[in-house]
Protein backbone atom coordinates (compact mmCIF):
# COMPACT_ATOMS: atom_id res chain seq x y z
CA UNK A 1 0.00 0.00 0.00
CA UNK A 2 1.25 3.31 -0.46
CA UNK A 3 0.09 4.92 2.03
CA UNK A 4 1.86 4.45 5.57
CA UNK A 5 -1.19 4.40 7.65
CA UNK A 6 -1.76 1.65 9.13
CA UNK A 7 -4.65 -0.86 8.21
CA UNK A 8 -6.52 -0.82 11.96
CA UNK A 9 -10.11 -0.41 13.02
CA UNK A 10 -11.04 2.52 14.56
CA UNK A 11 -10.99 1.94 18.20
CA UNK A 12 -14.44 2.25 20.22
CA UNK A 13 -13.41 5.30 22.41
CA UNK A 14 -10.30 7.50 22.00
CA UNK A 15 -7.20 6.69 23.47
CA UNK A 16 -6.34 8.24 26.76
CA UNK A 17 -3.76 10.97 26.96
CA UNK A 18 -0.37 9.93 28.25
CA UNK A 19 0.90 13.51 29.00
CA UNK A 20 -1.06 16.41 30.61
CA UNK A 21 -3.01 18.38 27.76
CA UNK A 22 -1.26 21.20 25.86
CA UNK A 23 -2.14 24.69 27.84
CA UNK A 24 -3.68 27.47 26.13
CA UNK A 25 -1.94 29.82 24.12
CA UNK A 26 0.75 27.25 24.08
CA UNK A 27 3.38 28.79 21.19
CA UNK A 28 3.60 32.08 22.98
CA UNK A 29 5.11 30.46 25.95
CA UNK A 30 7.47 29.09 24.10
CA UNK A 31 10.57 31.35 23.61
CA UNK A 32 11.23 30.33 20.00
CA UNK A 33 8.01 30.44 18.52
CA UNK A 34 6.66 33.41 20.46
CA UNK A 35 9.18 36.26 18.10
CA UNK A 36 8.50 34.25 15.02
CA UNK A 37 4.53 34.50 15.75
CA UNK A 38 5.15 38.64 15.98
CA UNK A 39 7.53 38.65 13.13
CA UNK A 40 5.35 36.67 10.33
CA UNK A 41 2.23 38.99 11.74
CA UNK A 42 4.64 42.21 10.84
CA UNK A 43 5.55 40.70 7.58
CA UNK A 44 2.06 39.74 6.89
CA UNK A 45 1.00 43.84 7.50
CA UNK A 46 3.72 44.41 5.36
CA UNK A 47 2.96 42.36 2.65
CA UNK A 48 -0.91 44.22 2.33
CA UNK A 49 0.83 47.28 3.21
CA UNK A 50 2.28 47.39 -0.29
CA UNK A 51 -1.03 46.08 -1.59
CA UNK A 52 -2.89 48.97 -0.55
CA UNK A 53 -0.17 51.60 -1.51
CA UNK A 54 0.90 49.91 -5.53
CA UNK A 55 -2.81 49.20 -6.21
CA UNK A 56 -3.79 53.17 -5.04
CA UNK A 57 -0.66 53.91 -7.62
CA UNK A 58 -1.55 51.37 -10.29
CA UNK A 59 -5.25 52.48 -10.51
CA UNK A 60 -4.32 56.35 -10.85
CA UNK A 61 -1.60 55.93 -13.15
CA UNK A 62 -3.48 53.29 -15.42
CA UNK A 63 -6.82 53.27 -14.92
CA UNK A 64 -7.10 49.52 -16.12
CA UNK A 65 -9.60 47.14 -14.83
CA UNK A 66 -7.70 44.39 -16.51
CA UNK A 67 -4.50 45.13 -14.26
CA UNK A 68 -6.94 44.74 -11.10
CA UNK A 69 -8.04 41.69 -12.15
CA UNK A 70 -4.31 40.85 -12.99
CA UNK A 71 -3.47 41.93 -9.39
CA UNK A 72 -5.42 39.34 -8.03
CA UNK A 73 -4.60 36.21 -10.55
CA UNK A 74 -0.38 37.16 -9.90
CA UNK A 75 -0.94 36.80 -5.75
CA UNK A 76 -2.22 33.23 -6.11
CA UNK A 77 -1.43 31.46 -9.16
CA UNK A 78 2.09 30.99 -7.93
CA UNK A 79 0.82 28.89 -4.82
CA UNK A 80 -0.97 27.07 -7.83
CA UNK A 81 1.66 26.36 -9.57
CA UNK A 82 4.69 26.03 -7.36
CA UNK A 83 3.31 25.20 -3.82
CA UNK A 84 4.62 21.41 -4.56
CA UNK A 85 7.91 22.22 -5.85
CA UNK A 86 8.49 24.82 -3.15
CA UNK A 87 7.23 22.39 -0.14
CA UNK A 88 10.31 19.94 -1.34
CA UNK A 89 12.54 22.70 -1.28
CA UNK A 90 11.72 23.05 2.48
CA UNK A 91 11.80 19.26 3.06
CA UNK A 92 15.08 19.11 1.75
CA UNK A 93 16.90 22.33 2.97
CA UNK A 94 16.89 24.40 5.76
CA UNK A 95 13.40 26.30 6.08
CA UNK A 96 15.40 29.57 7.96
CA UNK A 97 17.23 30.24 4.78
CA UNK A 98 14.05 29.81 2.38
CA UNK A 99 11.97 32.15 4.73
CA UNK A 100 15.03 34.47 4.56
CA UNK A 101 14.87 34.04 0.52
CA UNK A 102 10.98 35.01 0.47
CA UNK A 103 11.32 37.88 2.92
CA UNK A 104 14.35 39.15 0.66
CA UNK A 105 12.35 39.01 -2.43
CA UNK A 106 9.30 40.60 -0.28
CA UNK A 107 11.81 43.78 0.32
CA UNK A 108 13.40 43.68 -3.01
CA UNK A 109 9.57 44.29 -4.67
CA UNK A 110 8.41 47.28 -2.16
CA UNK A 111 11.78 48.96 -3.01
CA UNK A 112 11.63 48.81 -6.31
CA UNK A 113 7.93 49.84 -6.82
CA UNK A 114 9.15 53.05 -4.79
CA UNK A 115 12.43 53.46 -6.90
CA UNK A 116 9.89 52.96 -10.13
CA UNK A 117 7.34 55.65 -8.54
CA UNK A 118 10.41 58.06 -7.69
CA UNK A 119 11.51 58.24 -11.11
CA UNK A 120 8.16 58.28 -12.92
CA UNK A 121 9.57 55.45 -15.38
CA UNK A 122 6.48 52.54 -13.73
CA UNK A 123 5.50 50.73 -16.90
CA UNK A 124 2.25 48.07 -16.78
CA UNK A 125 4.79 45.37 -17.85
CA UNK A 126 6.93 46.55 -15.08
CA UNK A 127 4.01 46.40 -12.42
CA UNK A 128 3.20 42.80 -13.78
CA UNK A 129 6.65 41.61 -13.24
CA UNK A 130 6.46 43.07 -9.49
CA UNK A 131 3.47 41.31 -9.11
CA UNK A 132 4.30 38.08 -10.29
CA UNK A 133 7.44 38.30 -7.53
CA UNK A 134 5.45 39.64 -4.88
CA UNK A 135 3.19 35.89 -5.57
CA UNK A 136 6.36 34.22 -5.82
CA UNK A 137 7.35 35.22 -2.19
CA UNK A 138 4.52 34.66 -0.80
CA UNK A 139 4.27 30.67 -2.03
CA UNK A 140 7.64 30.68 -1.13
CA UNK A 141 7.36 31.13 2.45
CA UNK A 142 4.45 29.32 2.78
CA UNK A 143 5.85 25.84 3.54
CA UNK A 144 8.74 26.50 4.97
CA UNK A 145 6.73 28.49 7.72
CA UNK A 146 4.65 25.44 8.80
CA UNK A 147 7.90 23.09 8.87
CA UNK A 148 9.17 26.18 11.52
CA UNK A 149 6.02 25.65 13.55
CA UNK A 150 6.15 22.32 13.66
CA UNK A 151 9.79 22.50 14.83
CA UNK A 152 9.35 24.79 17.08
CA UNK A 153 6.81 23.65 19.34
CA UNK A 154 6.10 19.77 18.15
CA UNK A 155 3.43 17.79 17.23
CA UNK A 156 1.46 17.88 20.74
CA UNK A 157 1.91 21.90 20.52
CA UNK A 158 1.39 22.01 16.77
CA UNK A 159 -2.79 23.03 16.89
CA UNK A 160 -1.94 25.80 19.24
CA UNK A 161 1.40 26.82 16.94
CA UNK A 162 -0.82 26.99 13.76
CA UNK A 163 -3.80 28.36 15.55
CA UNK A 164 -2.06 31.61 16.55
CA UNK A 165 -0.10 32.16 13.87
CA UNK A 166 -3.08 32.55 11.80
CA UNK A 167 -4.34 34.77 14.33
CA UNK A 168 -0.95 36.68 14.22
CA UNK A 169 -1.20 36.57 10.11
CA UNK A 170 -4.67 38.02 10.57
CA UNK A 171 -3.97 40.65 12.61
CA UNK A 172 -1.43 41.62 10.00
CA UNK A 173 -3.72 41.28 7.40
CA UNK A 174 -6.09 43.49 9.53
CA UNK A 175 -3.93 46.46 10.78
CA UNK A 176 -2.03 46.20 6.89
CA UNK A 177 -4.51 48.69 5.42
CA UNK A 178 -5.16 50.89 8.51
CA UNK A 179 -0.63 51.41 8.39
CA UNK A 180 -0.94 51.17 4.50
CA UNK A 181 -3.25 54.11 3.95
CA UNK A 182 -1.61 56.51 7.10
CA UNK A 183 1.87 55.96 5.15
CA UNK A 184 0.36 56.62 1.76
CA UNK A 185 -1.77 59.72 2.74
CA UNK A 186 1.14 60.69 5.44
CA UNK A 187 4.40 59.95 3.89
CA UNK A 188 3.54 59.16 -0.05
CA UNK A 189 3.56 56.14 -1.74
CA UNK A 190 7.79 56.59 -2.01
CA UNK A 191 8.68 57.26 0.93
CA UNK A 192 6.06 54.66 2.23
CA UNK A 193 7.16 51.87 0.10
CA UNK A 194 10.87 52.28 1.85
CA UNK A 195 9.62 52.28 5.07
CA UNK A 196 8.10 49.08 4.39
CA UNK A 197 11.04 47.33 3.87
CA UNK A 198 11.09 47.83 7.78
CA UNK A 199 8.45 45.68 8.49
CA UNK A 200 9.97 42.66 7.40
CA UNK A 201 13.11 43.09 9.08
CA UNK A 202 12.41 41.05 12.09
CA UNK A 203 10.90 38.14 11.20
CA UNK A 204 14.58 38.10 9.11
CA UNK A 205 16.72 39.18 11.79
CA UNK A 206 15.41 36.28 13.87
CA UNK A 207 15.68 33.76 11.86
CA UNK A 208 19.44 34.16 11.90
CA UNK A 209 19.41 33.82 15.74
CA UNK A 210 17.14 30.46 16.22
CA UNK A 211 18.69 27.13 16.33
CA UNK A 212 15.40 25.62 14.41
CA UNK A 213 16.01 24.91 10.79
CA UNK A 214 12.12 23.30 10.13
CA UNK A 215 14.11 20.11 10.48
CA UNK A 216 16.11 19.83 14.16
CA UNK A 217 13.08 17.35 15.83
CA UNK A 218 13.41 15.06 12.48
CA UNK A 219 17.24 14.52 13.17
CA UNK A 220 18.63 17.19 10.58
CA UNK A 221 18.35 18.70 7.16
CA UNK A 222 18.35 15.47 4.83
CA UNK A 223 20.27 17.39 1.33
CA UNK A 224 19.10 15.72 -1.23
CA UNK A 225 18.49 17.26 -4.71
CA UNK A 226 14.92 18.07 -5.68
CA UNK A 227 13.49 17.99 -8.82
CA UNK A 228 9.49 18.74 -10.16
CA UNK A 229 8.90 15.42 -10.81
CA UNK A 230 9.86 13.91 -7.46
CA UNK A 231 7.81 16.62 -5.48
CA UNK A 232 4.44 15.39 -7.53
CA UNK A 233 5.09 11.93 -6.68
CA UNK A 234 4.02 12.73 -3.26
CA UNK A 235 0.50 13.66 -4.78
CA UNK A 236 0.27 9.12 -4.99
CA UNK A 237 1.04 9.44 -0.91
CA UNK A 238 -1.23 11.71 -0.34
CA UNK A 239 -4.69 10.33 -2.45
CA UNK A 240 -4.21 7.17 -0.62
CA UNK A 241 -5.15 8.76 2.37
CA UNK A 242 -9.06 9.71 2.50
CA UNK A 243 -8.36 11.80 5.54
CA UNK A 244 -5.80 14.23 4.12
CA UNK A 245 -7.69 14.15 0.70
CA UNK A 246 -10.86 15.33 2.65
CA UNK A 247 -8.74 18.24 4.29
CA UNK A 248 -7.43 19.45 0.63
CA UNK A 249 -10.55 19.34 -0.83
CA UNK A 250 -12.38 21.25 2.58
CA UNK A 251 -9.58 24.06 1.66
CA UNK A 252 -10.20 23.85 -2.04
CA UNK A 253 -13.41 24.71 -1.85
CA UNK A 254 -13.33 27.68 0.72
CA UNK A 255 -10.47 29.02 -1.41
CA UNK A 256 -12.28 28.24 -5.14
CA UNK A 257 -16.36 29.45 -4.19
CA UNK A 258 -15.29 31.83 -2.20
CA UNK A 259 -11.70 32.52 -1.46
CA UNK A 260 -10.45 36.30 -2.16
CA UNK A 261 -13.62 37.51 -3.87
CA UNK A 262 -15.96 38.42 -0.84
CA UNK A 263 -13.01 41.27 0.29
CA UNK A 264 -13.31 42.62 -3.40
CA UNK A 265 -17.41 42.66 -3.83
CA UNK A 266 -17.82 44.29 -0.62
CA UNK A 267 -18.52 47.81 -1.89
CA UNK A 268 -21.21 46.50 -3.66
CA UNK A 269 -22.51 44.83 -0.41
CA UNK A 270 -21.84 48.08 1.33
CA UNK A 271 -24.17 49.89 -0.98
CA UNK A 272 -26.62 47.61 -1.57
CA UNK A 273 -27.33 47.26 2.75
CA UNK A 274 -27.86 51.19 2.56
CA UNK A 275 -26.75 51.47 5.77
CA UNK A 276 -26.05 55.14 6.08
CA UNK A 277 -22.99 56.72 4.36
CA UNK A 278 -21.37 53.57 1.69
CA UNK A 279 -17.87 54.47 2.70
CA UNK A 280 -18.85 53.86 6.31
CA UNK A 281 -20.21 50.63 6.13
CA UNK A 282 -17.95 49.28 3.74
CA UNK A 283 -15.51 50.02 6.45
CA UNK A 284 -17.37 48.05 8.74
CA UNK A 285 -17.95 45.46 6.53
CA UNK A 286 -14.19 44.93 5.96
CA UNK A 287 -13.73 45.38 9.51
CA UNK A 288 -16.12 42.55 10.83
CA UNK A 289 -14.15 40.11 8.02
CA UNK A 290 -10.81 40.58 9.49
CA UNK A 291 -11.87 40.39 12.83
CA UNK A 292 -13.57 37.54 12.68
CA UNK A 293 -10.72 35.83 12.05
CA UNK A 294 -8.83 37.24 15.15
CA UNK A 295 -11.52 36.84 17.56
CA UNK A 296 -11.89 33.06 16.26
CA UNK A 297 -8.03 32.31 16.55
CA UNK A 298 -8.29 33.83 20.42
CA UNK A 299 -11.25 32.16 21.17
CA UNK A 300 -10.16 28.37 19.77
CA UNK A 301 -7.00 29.05 21.35
CA UNK A 302 -8.81 29.96 25.01
CA UNK A 303 -11.75 27.66 25.32
CA UNK A 304 -9.19 25.05 23.51
CA UNK A 305 -12.69 23.33 22.93
CA UNK A 306 -12.02 22.38 19.03
CA UNK A 307 -9.39 19.78 18.48
CA UNK A 308 -7.83 18.87 15.35
CA UNK A 309 -10.28 16.37 14.03
CA UNK A 310 -12.31 15.62 10.43
CA UNK A 311 -15.77 16.31 12.21
CA UNK A 312 -14.32 19.97 13.46
CA UNK A 313 -13.01 20.64 9.85
CA UNK A 314 -16.22 19.55 8.25
CA UNK A 315 -18.40 21.34 10.39
CA UNK A 316 -16.11 24.85 10.46
CA UNK A 317 -16.16 24.75 6.97
CA UNK A 318 -19.90 24.10 6.46
CA UNK A 319 -20.94 26.89 8.95
CA UNK A 320 -18.26 29.50 6.68
CA UNK A 321 -20.68 28.20 3.89
CA UNK A 322 -23.56 29.07 5.52
CA UNK A 323 -22.79 32.07 6.95
CA UNK A 324 -21.40 33.20 3.48
CA UNK A 325 -24.81 31.95 1.69
CA UNK A 326 -26.87 34.01 4.85
CA UNK A 327 -24.19 36.92 4.40
CA UNK A 328 -25.60 36.91 0.44
CA UNK A 329 -29.44 36.83 1.03
CA UNK A 330 -29.70 39.65 3.71
CA UNK A 331 -30.88 42.54 3.54
CA UNK A 332 -30.18 42.95 7.07
CA UNK A 333 -26.84 45.55 7.73
CA UNK A 334 -26.43 45.00 11.73
CA UNK A 335 -27.17 41.08 10.22
CA UNK A 336 -24.42 40.80 7.59
CA UNK A 337 -21.71 42.34 10.12
CA UNK A 338 -22.93 39.33 12.81
CA UNK A 339 -22.87 36.88 9.88
CA UNK A 340 -19.51 38.40 8.80
CA UNK A 341 -17.97 37.50 12.16
CA UNK A 342 -19.50 34.07 12.35
CA UNK A 343 -17.26 33.48 9.14
CA UNK A 344 -14.50 34.49 10.00
CA UNK A 345 -14.43 32.69 13.08
CA UNK A 346 -15.07 29.22 11.31
CA UNK A 347 -13.07 29.65 7.79
CA UNK A 348 -9.60 30.23 10.53
CA UNK A 349 -11.52 27.09 12.42
CA UNK A 350 -11.55 25.29 9.11
CA UNK A 351 -7.85 26.31 7.65
CA UNK A 352 -5.86 25.92 10.98
CA UNK A 353 -7.56 22.49 11.53
CA UNK A 354 -6.63 21.45 8.26
CA UNK A 355 -3.02 22.28 7.98
CA UNK A 356 -2.49 20.86 11.62
CA UNK A 357 -4.44 17.13 9.96
CA UNK A 358 -1.98 17.21 7.06
CA UNK A 359 1.05 17.68 9.28
CA UNK A 360 0.12 15.51 11.95
CA UNK A 361 -0.68 12.65 9.24
CA UNK A 362 2.26 13.55 6.78
CA UNK A 363 5.61 11.20 7.06
CA UNK A 364 8.43 13.37 8.20
CA UNK A 365 10.37 13.68 5.03
CA UNK A 366 7.62 14.79 2.67
CA UNK A 367 5.69 17.22 5.01
CA UNK A 368 6.76 20.34 3.03
CA UNK A 369 5.24 18.68 0.31
CA UNK A 370 2.31 17.26 1.71
CA UNK A 371 1.34 21.23 3.05
CA UNK A 372 2.75 22.18 -0.76
CA UNK A 373 -0.28 20.19 -1.48
CA UNK A 374 -2.89 21.89 0.80
CA UNK A 375 -1.23 25.77 -0.19
CA UNK A 376 -1.85 24.40 -4.08
CA UNK A 377 -5.76 23.47 -2.71
CA UNK A 378 -6.36 26.72 -0.38
CA UNK A 379 -4.34 28.99 -1.30
CA UNK A 380 -3.84 28.58 -5.44
CA UNK A 381 -7.60 27.98 -5.56
CA UNK A 382 -8.23 31.32 -4.91
CA UNK A 383 -7.71 32.55 -7.76
CA UNK A 384 -10.53 30.86 -9.49
CA UNK A 385 -12.49 32.98 -6.75
CA UNK A 386 -12.78 35.86 -9.02
CA UNK A 387 -14.68 33.44 -11.81
CA UNK A 388 -17.25 31.80 -9.46
CA UNK A 389 -18.48 35.03 -8.42
CA UNK A 390 -16.77 37.99 -10.31
CA UNK A 391 -17.34 36.98 -13.82
CA UNK A 392 -20.48 34.84 -12.36
CA UNK A 393 -21.70 37.82 -10.65
CA UNK A 394 -21.69 40.18 -13.73
CA UNK A 395 -23.65 38.04 -15.20
CA UNK A 396 -26.15 37.23 -12.37
CA UNK A 397 -25.27 39.85 -9.86
CA UNK A 398 -22.99 39.83 -6.67
CA UNK A 399 -25.47 38.61 -4.11
CA UNK A 400 -26.73 35.68 -6.75
CA UNK A 401 -23.00 34.11 -7.38
CA UNK A 402 -21.72 35.12 -3.96
CA UNK A 403 -25.04 32.81 -2.77
CA UNK A 404 -24.75 30.40 -5.14
CA UNK A 405 -21.03 29.66 -5.07
CA UNK A 406 -21.85 29.50 -1.09
CA UNK A 407 -24.45 26.95 -1.41
CA UNK A 408 -21.85 25.04 -4.13
CA UNK A 409 -19.48 25.28 -1.07
CA UNK A 410 -21.79 23.96 1.35
CA UNK A 411 -23.11 21.17 -0.25
CA UNK A 412 -19.39 20.18 -1.53
CA UNK A 413 -18.52 20.29 2.27
CA UNK A 414 -21.11 17.59 2.88
CA UNK A 415 -19.44 15.30 -0.15
CA UNK A 416 -16.04 15.64 1.02
CA UNK A 417 -17.25 15.21 4.58
CA UNK A 418 -18.60 11.93 3.93
CA UNK A 419 -15.87 10.75 1.78
CA UNK A 420 -13.18 11.65 4.63
CA UNK A 421 -15.39 10.19 7.44
CA UNK A 422 -16.97 6.60 6.59
CA UNK A 423 -14.19 4.99 4.46
CA UNK A 424 -12.21 2.17 6.22
CA UNK A 425 -8.93 4.18 5.60
CA UNK A 426 -10.35 6.94 6.48
CA UNK A 427 -11.15 5.46 10.27
CA UNK A 428 -7.51 4.32 10.30
CA UNK A 429 -6.07 7.48 9.45
CA UNK A 430 -8.56 8.97 12.26
CA UNK A 431 -7.25 6.53 14.56
CA UNK A 432 -3.79 7.33 13.74
CA UNK A 433 -4.41 11.38 14.18
CA UNK A 434 -6.36 10.54 17.64
CA UNK A 435 -3.28 8.65 18.35
CA UNK A 436 -1.16 11.83 17.33
CA UNK A 437 -3.12 14.61 19.02
CA UNK A 438 -3.18 12.85 22.43
CA UNK A 439 0.15 11.72 22.50
CA UNK A 440 2.26 14.18 21.15
CA UNK A 441 4.00 11.27 19.16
Amino acid sequence: MPTHVPEITEPAAEPVATATAPRKFAALYNKDCRPYLFGAALAMMADNIEHVITYWVLWEKFHSPALSGFEVISHWVPFLLFSVYFGGLADRYDCRRIIQAGQGLFMLVSAAWAVLILTDTLQVWMACVLLVLHGFAGSVWAAGEQLMLHDFVGPAELPSAIRLNATFRSLGILFGPVVGSALLLGLGPVAGLFVNVAFYLPLTLFLFRTKFTGHTRDGGVPRQRVSLLDSVRVLREVGANPTMVGMIVLGGLGAFFVGASMQTSMPIFAQDLGAGSAGTAYGVLLFANGVGGVLGGILLEATGRIKPSVPAAVVSTAVYGLSSLFFAMTASYPLAVVLLLIGGVANLASMSIGQTVVQLLAKPSERGRVIGVYNVSANGLRAGSGFTVGILGSAVGVHWSLGMSAAALTVGTGIAGWFSLWSRRARAARAELRQATHTGA
